[in-house]
């Protein structure tokens, strides 16, 4: 930031009389205020009294979203306080107060009040945790005490955010503005800022480690650059089916809040520390109340299990962003780029359901129940939800065990009071063959590559080289290896190879999704006992070994066979 732009921009659209000025309800402005009083004392009087009418006397007066933009009003009314400036206390008060009752435990905030499950991003990086860590370091001397809440709240949750972070650096996509990209690691760099003391066992060694890969590794992602050199709206490419009504050209920069450690001094353990992996030391599976997520590290990617959210207003693709059964550092979540057949829905980690032939798709969206329950001494995830007035499904998701790492299990009890055709989908692989980058081939055990069965194209009448029987599975082999397999033994489905549409996926242009179908007759109830297989590549991962675990999926949990037969 010039300071030529810095004595040209009040001008400009701080000005009443300039057309450009209108008031805004997010802005990073009053943080910079606050950390940087150069930028006040550089205006004039008329210019001051433009910020304060701007900044303050503006927002002060509107109707705010009842979530995490509250914070952007505290800010605005903390930066122009912090250098004398006409504000509201009252105003920063109350929003502080109201923000207070999203908190629900364990550190974790709602975006959003009661009767609303939102735990994204926005709860830790990218709004709630970041800026009352923020706020913690730039108040805590006028409120030492709100400023020790905020700090204890950042310290359960670190014990928490350490598992969305693999060995790579890569995050687990979930949630919406995920195209604020690395972003993602804000709060690390927020608890070096704000002078927080780490919980045990993590050291600063392991917080840098998570910055610094997460970091690194978004380096390797060419394809989010735009041709003129700027972020893109999207994820590892320009997406525009994963964006939100409110993204623009200049939202992928929420990306620079990931800087704040360049706040942190020199000499602070964040940066003297070695790089360390925090994997050496918290557990591979842990179960999460407050956000509704069993976290596994088990199988070479980091994955969460997530049962209950759900966005608060309309948005596209929620569905996906939500409702989804599984999310994985390796394999990123995939949106419907349209809505006509299952090659647009992309159903990557989700079970849809047609009662119209397979036109039009539902997914799980909203659960009437959600919660981590325990069988026999273990996690699991249990929801049930309506995608029609008639149909009652409940699912449960058994994370990986040590013996089938690769493998987890989606069991789901289906009552049909209507003709439903069904479609489980496991995670979303890209869809390329390394010979000459066309979509890949029959599965070749030399090449360590392919597809079993064959991939039919989108626009081809299913033959039989494109089905197998569910009990058989369907896999696909590219980075790695995905699949799923039907272990109910009960009914046949059928496996087979849905080409999803091109740009569906977070990560990989062109994906395939290795899926079980089915239709089920009204007034018919069954047990679907899928188990889902990935196997990510990696340093040291063999192609050869990416299937090494498929013929040997988890037995049907004998917990479970007790509830089959209770139903």
């Amino acid at each position: 930031m010039t300071s030529a732009w810095l004595r040209c921009a009040p001008l400009v659209w701080l000005d009443p009389i300039r057309p450009a000025n209108w008031p805004r309800l997010i802005e990073c402005l009053g943080f910079s205020l606050a950390v940087a009083p150069a930028i006040w004392e550089s205006l004039s009087e008329k210019e001051r009294v433009n910020v304060e009418n701007w900044l303050g006397n503006s927002i002060n007066e509107k109707n705010m979203p009842n979530t995490n933009w509250l914070w952007f009003r505290v800010f605005a009314n903390l930066g122009l306080k912090k250098n004398g400036g006409k504000f509201s206390q009252e105003r920063l008060d109350a929003d502080i107060k109201h923000l207070d009752t999203f908190y629900r435990g364990g550190g974790w905030s709602n975006d959003g009040p009661e009767g609303i499950h939102q735990m994204d991003y926005y709860s830790s990086s990218f709004a709630i945790q970041f800026l009352q860590l923020l706020y913690a370091k730039l108040a805590g001397d006028d409120e030492p005490e709100r400023a020790e809440e905020f700090r204890k709240r950042a310290q359960m949750v670190a014990l928490d955010l350490a598992h969305y972070f693999d060995e790579e650096g890569r995050a687990i996509p979930f949630g919406r503005s995920v195209g604020y990209r690395f972003a993602m690691v804000s709060f690390w760099g927020a608890l070096a800022y704000a002078g927080v003391e780490l919980p045990e066992p993590l050291t600063w060694g392991m917080v840098k480690g998570i910055v610094m890969r997460h970091l690194r590794w978004w380096q390797t992602q060419h394809g989010m650059w735009s041709p003129s050199g700027t972020l893109s709206v999207g994820y590892s490419y320009p997406c525009m089916y994963m964006a939100e009504n409110y993204n623009s050209p200049g939202s992928p920069y929420w990306a620079c809040l990931a800087f704040i450690c360049l706040a942190v001094p020199e000499d602070h353990p964040f940066w003297t520390s070695e790089e360390e992996q925090a994997w050496d030391v918290i557990p591979k599976i842990k179960p999460l109340e407050q956000p509704g997520h069993i976290m596994s590290n088990i199988g070479g990617h980091c994955m969460l299990l997530s049962s209950g959210q759900a966005c608060s207003y309309p948005m596209k693709g929620t569905h996906a962003k939500y409702g989804g059964f599984a999310y994985s550092s390796a394999y990123a979540y995939s949106v419907p780029p349209g809505l006509f057949s299952l090659e647009q829905y992309a159903l990557a980690s989700q079970l849809g359901l047609s009662d119209d032939g397979g036109e039009y798709w539902k997914a799980r969206r909203l659960s009437q129940y959600a919660a981590i329950e325990s069988r026999d001494g273990k996690p699991v995830l249990v929801s049930v939800w309506k995608p029609f007035v008639d149909v009652e499904i409940k699912t449960i998701l058994v994370p990986p065990e040590e013996s089938t790492p690769n493998w987890h299990l989606r069991i789901h009890h289906i009552k049909a009071g209507r003709e439903v055709m069904t479609a489980d989908g496991s995670f979303a692989i890209a869809n390329e063959n390394s010979t000459n980058g066309r979509y890949l081939d029959l599965y070749d055990a030399d090449k360590g590559e392919g597809t079993s069965p064959k991939i039919i194209g989108n626009y081809d009448t299913n033959t039989p080289e494109g089905l197998a029987k569910g009990s058989e599975g369907s896999f696909a082999v590219s980075k790695g290896a995905v699949g799923i397999k039907a272990l109910e033994g009960s009914i046949e489905r059928t496996a087979n190879l849905v080409n999803a549409d091109p740009n569906s996926n977070l990560v990989e242009n062109r994906t395939t999704i290795p899926t079980l179908q089915h239709t089920i007759s009204k007034g018919d109830s069954v047990w679907y006992i899928t188990g889902i297989y990935a196997k990510p590549d990696g340093e040291g991962v063999p192609r050869q070994s990416y299937l090494d675990g498929w013929e040997r999926p988890p037995a049907v949990p004998s917990w479970l066979e007790t509830e089959m037969a209770a139903s």
